[in-house]
């Protein structure tokens, strides 16, 4: 049975020697295998993981290789475990560990960084000069789950204390998997002042990000909040998250004259752009007002096409954010701790983590709708449980 030397347990909780994980091998290729339960080094812990969400991010991943970076490389057939949208139960606490205990719920961020490099020393750990160096047993301190070490598609996965964030016992578990995603969101208006009430803020784009921007915007009291999509289902979603108002982009011609419309005909203070679409990061930059400011929150699938002279001639300023830093997550959980906004109305559909090729399948085709699938090692009910 599990138990490494300098490593706290609790008879609470038996932990195997061996867990099942999905094991990446050529592109889309999953297998369920056995692999070791690691081991908690010094500042980390070992999480039972409870509940993953899938990401966008994770499709690219599982298929295309990037952003993920395992030795180097691309991380296909190295025994790569993908993954990085997680809660779970703190298991095991590592050589020194005391800020959290065995038995506490968490949500898991998504990365820690070295703490050496200058970037980390800046309080900028989405950006360590060390990511991508520490697969396996190399110590560079970074870590960023799913994409540089292990992620989350597996019963069990160490963290380290700095990307923990405790949550409420009454927050279900799918819910605490969308902790991170309401982070993002978050990170994306620290970035662009934080101090957003009475700012006029545009969502480009109602994926799961966007939905959580908009709930983000509105708690933080923006004024107006106003998203942009193709789907109408989407959009009636984002209504009930906080958006004062929608545009929806296949049947509006002029999204940025719409927008300007329902702005009182003026630009907008922000942008948070989520959809990744090619037209959509020039349209961001002319929606926005004099001096106003986009965020970049989703990886472009292809070269953009933006109108610099326009963003030079006008002081506007761009962002482009990866992941969750600068400790967003903390501040997303407090406010769904607090219910300011209802984070699980973007859950739609939740399976056994030994379905985990029919949940990919669900969110990759947006089957039934789905939005945000999450699956779980443990399930006490069916095969699939859609959310109500």
């Amino acid at each position: 049975m599990y138990a490494p030397a300098g490593v706290k347990t609790s008879t609470e909780f038996q932990i195997p020697d061996t867990m099942k994980a999905w094991i990446l091998g050529d592109p889309g290729e999953l297998t369920l295998k056995d692999k070791p339960v690691p081991v908690p080094k010094r500042a980390e812990v070992l999480v039972r993981i409870d509940a993953a969400a899938i990401c966008a991010t994770d499709l690219e991943v599982i298929y295309q290789g990037p952003p993920a970076m395992i030795q180097g490389g691309m991380p296909f057939n190295k025994n790569f475990t993908p993954g990085h949208e997680y809660m779970g139960t703190v298991v095991a606490l590592g050589p020194g560990v005391d800020e959290y205990k065995v038995g506490q719920r968490v949500a898991v961020e998504i990365h820690a960084g070295c703490g050496q490099c200058k970037r980390c020393r800046e309080g900028m750990y989405t950006s360590c000069h060390n990511y991508g160096l520490n697969y396996g047993d190399v110590d560079k301190g970074h870590r960023a789950n799913g994409f540089t070490t292990d992620g989350g598609f597996c019963e069990y996965q160490v963290n380290n204390i700095n990307t923990l964030v405790a949550i409420a016992d009454e927050m279900s578990d799918e819910e605490g998997a969308l902790v991170v995603t309401a982070g993002t969101a978050m990170y994306a208006l620290t970035e662009l002042g934080g101090l957003v009430a009475g700012e006029s803020v545009v969502v480009s784009g109602a994926g799961p990000i966007g939905l959580m921007a908009v709930a983000v915007a509105k708690a933080l009291g923006a004024q107006p909040v106003i998203l942009t999509e193709m789907r109408d289902n989407r959009l009636k979603i984002g209504l009930e998250l906080g958006a004062d108002a929608v545009v929806n982009i296949r049947k509006e011609p002029d999204v940025v004259a719409a927008v300007k419309k329902l702005n009182g005909g003026k630009g907008v203070d922000y942008v948070v752009e989520c959809s990744a679409a090619s037209k959509a990061v020039n349209d961001a930059v002319h929606m926005v007002n004099r001096g106003g400011k986009v965020c970049l929150a989703a990886f472009a699938h292809e070269q953009v096409p933006v109108d610099v002279a326009h963003i030079v001639s006008n002081n506007i300023t761009l962002y482009g954010i990866r992941g969750e830093g600068k400790s967003a997550v903390h501040r997303a959980e407090v406010f769904m701790r607090q219910k300011r906004f209802d984070a699980s109305k973007i859950h739609t559909h939740t399976f056994p983590l030994a379905d985990l090729p029919t949940a990919i399948r669900y969110a990759k085709d947006r089957v039934d709708d789905a939005i945000k699938v999450v699956v779980k090692a443990k399930l006490d009910a069916a095969h699939k449980v859609a959310a109500e």
